[in-house]
């Protein structure tokens, strides 16, 4: 929109510059034209008339004269104009001559030619013809032109200038409510826009700030209600799961002990989508700030927390090389504690017994990159798209039906401390999930 303002404006100079400039110019050439024909007609009479007196006087002055404007000839030539050329003899001349009527030749019918050409009669009959060189004249219009095609740069140029600046003023709300909007998409609900500019955007803006406000209460109500409600049901589902264990513990009935560990599978299920729905409704208030904490040991606790459920099922879970415990990394507290559990559980769900999870760190400028891959079968690059989509599930290898939350949550506490998560085909085959986080500035110092 900027450019389009600043090209209208230069546009709207370059025509006023087009009327009012132009005109002048041709003026300017027309009179330097008219000026320069009279100025040789009004010479070439006093030396007719000085021919035509023909007295010594007369004849030397006429001489005189012609030496010092340049080329000027007579006819006919005789004891008056001994040294002055005779001119050849054409239509101008003949009508000077039998007609006695002065003519005036430009030599182009474009402005003019190289030299004017003036013949006027005399009395004998006789006639003066005076050639004057134009070339001083082209100088002088080049000047007119040029001075005036140098003065519409620089007016075009400062327009342009100007055109920025007031483009930039006009639009300056514009670009702020862009400001609001691109925030307000990315996730930031707390973004507004100062009601600022003419008065339509001073509305415009009015209008999307209560509705910022409006969805910012909205969300934030649901989020409280999801954060409540999972808080609540926690405690329910912990007692009905202990009740189910001890109904399973005291039935010999084999049909009545399967429908209860059927029970307690869905109440697991239960509890841990309830889990889930608390941990994403807490991520995303943003209850937490990142702050700089050891790579090293977080990663070392959860492997070592999840290596006895890998071990029941002969999975190995290894550190692919070293981590530099000097490495740090900026993320809330806790959050990288979840996700690398999430990440791990869907690691162990897909992999095939005896299988192998590895878990890769690596530094990049301002980034650690943190990779954990398994050797289950894989993901489609349809499911990849859908993988951090809430409540979606994809095929696990153990039987266990998963919440859908995890990736979801994943990517939601990568997201609130700066960084991004991938899925990728691992090398091999499986699935490698990458997770990109700030390093903070001191790390390795």
């Amino acid at each position: 929109m900027n450019r389009q303002l600043i090209r209208s404006y230069i546009l709207l100079v370059a025509v006023a510059i087009l009327l009012f400039t132009v005109p002048v110019a041709f003026t300017l050439t027309k009179q330097l034209r008219d000026d320069t024909e009279a100025s040789i007609q009004r010479e070439a009479k006093t030396m007719a008339l000085l021919l035509s007196n023909g007295d010594t006087a007369s004849c030397q002055a006429l001489t005189k004269v012609a030496k010092a404007y340049g080329d000027v000839q007579v006819t006919p030539t005789d004891t008056c104009t001994p040294d002055l050329p005779e001119p050849v003899a054409d239509a101008a001349l003949t009508r000077a001559l039998e007609r006695g009527s002065s003519t005036t030749d430009w030599g182009s019918d474009f402005i003019w030619g190289k030299q004017l050409t003036v013949t006027v009669p005399a009395e004998g009959p006789s006639a003066v013809r005076i050639v004057y060189s134009t070339s001083g004249m082209t100088d002088r219009l080049w000047q007119i032109w040029g001075f005036r095609a140098g003065l519409a740069v620089l007016v075009l140029g400062a327009a342009a200038a100007i055109g920025a600046v007031v483009a930039r003023r006009i639009t300056r709300p514009l670009r702020e409510l862009n400001s609001m909007a691109s925030k307000f998409s990315d996730g930031d609900l707390t973004a507004r826009s100062p009601v600022t500019g003419p008065s339509e955007t001073q509305t415009l803006a009015r209008t999307l700030n209560q509705g910022a406000e409006r969805l910012d209460t909205l969300i934030a109500s649901q989020r409280i209600f999801v954060a409540d409600a999972s808080h609540q049901l926690r405690t329910p589902l912990t007692a009905l799961r202990l009740s189910l264990d001890n109904i399973a513990d005291g039935v010999d009935d084999e049909f009545v002990r399967e429908d209860v560990e059927q029970a307690t599978a869905e109440v697991v299920r239960m509890s841990r989508l309830v889990n889930g729905l608390l941990v994403l409704a807490r991520a995303e208030a943003k209850v937490t700030v990142a702050e700089p904490l050891s790579l090293r040991d977080i990663v070392a606790e959860r492997l070592a927390a999840w290596r006895p459920a890998a071990d029941e099922r002969g999975v190995t879970i290894a550190l692919g090389g070293s981590v530099d415990d000097r490495l740090l990394v900026l993320t809330g507290p806790g959050h990288l504690d979840q996700v690398l559990d999430n990440v791990l559980s869907n690691a162990l769900e897909v992999s095939p017994d005896g299988g192998r999870i590895t878990v890769r760190a690596e530094s990049r400028a301002d980034t650690v990159v943190l990779s954990v891959l398994d050797q289950g079968p894989g993901m489609s690059d349809a499911e990849k798209s859908r993988a951090f989509d809430r409540f979606w599930r994809g095929q696990g290898l153990t039987g266990r039906s998963g919440s859908g939350l995890g990736l979801a949550v994943v990517k939601q506490l990568v997201t609130d401390d700066g960084g991004t998560v991938t899925l990728q085909d691992a090398p091999g085959g499986g699935l490698q999930v990458v997770i990109s986080l700030r390093a903070s500035q001191r790390s390795g110092g």
